[in-house]
């Protein structure tokens, strides 16, 4: 079974994966990336038996006529929020005029790409250009390779801010998550599954889905940083 899945849910299902494999014994074959990426490849051509993306994403592919009807289920959620270095000072991102200040004082932070595709990174893209900062934040920003972890250059020092998807931050360690962007500029993002149109697999596209919404599943959505539906 071909699955096409966002990296953001990846921690949790890549935990998940070895009881699913050993009470059914379907052995799904993952593929990780961005929502945009993955539908670039479904648009060139290629099919998956079971998707796994953002809101936006599974519209894409609904409207492409990609999805079998009456397959989508949500499966969880998640906020983008900031991190900095394990024992370093929490930064006030409580109220927009604070995160604004936050910004502008940081030496230096990441953010994802937005031309990636990632959800935070073309959010967080138009934050800052709400915000009037986007130059000055620009600067001093280091993006990390496409599909790639922007926390992993809090431990180094390289950057004093992260901004990112929380199961995203919580699969580097040594870095502590301040807290999700405050209203107006937060973004919870939610990822639906559904079965691919042409599959011959919608059974084993179904025992997956039902598998990781389980009240187990569920724990470990929790523990990687994503709300379970």
């Amino acid at each position: 079974m071909k699955v096409f899945s966002s990296i953001a849910v990846q921690p949790a299902v890549e935990v998940l994966l070895p009881d699913f494999v050993a009470r059914s014994g379907v052995r799904p074959d993952f593929t990780w990336n961005t929502a945009p990426a993955l539908i670039k490849r479904l648009q060139a051509g290629e099919t998956a038996d079971l998707l796994i993306l953002n809101r936006a994403g599974m519209d894409a592919v609904q409207r492409d006529g990609r999805i079998l009807a009456g397959s989508e289920v949500t499966l969880a959620s998640s906020p983008a929020a900031i991190a900095v270095k394990a024992g370093a000072l929490h930064p006030d991102i409580a109220t927009a005029e604070a995160l604004k200040r936050t910004l502008l004082a940081a030496r230096s932070i990441s953010y994802s790409d937005p031309r990636a595709g990632g959800a935070s990174g073309i959010h967080f893209a138009k934050v800052i250009e709400q915000m009037g900062i986007a130059g000055e934040v620009n600067a001093k920003n280091r993006f990390p390779p496409p599909g790639g972890l922007c926390g992993r250059f809090l431990p180094t020092g390289e950057v004093e801010l992260a901004i990112q998807q929380v199961p995203e931050l919580k699969q580097v360690a040594g870095i502590e998550i301040v807290g999700p962007l405050p209203r107006p500029h937060e973004l919870v993002t939610v990822f639906v599954a559904g079965t691919g149109k042409a599959s011959a697999k919608v059974a084993e596209a179904k025992a997956l889905v039902d598998f990781l919404r389980t009240p187990a599943a569920a724990a470990v959505f929790r523990d990687k940083g994503l709300d379970p539906a």
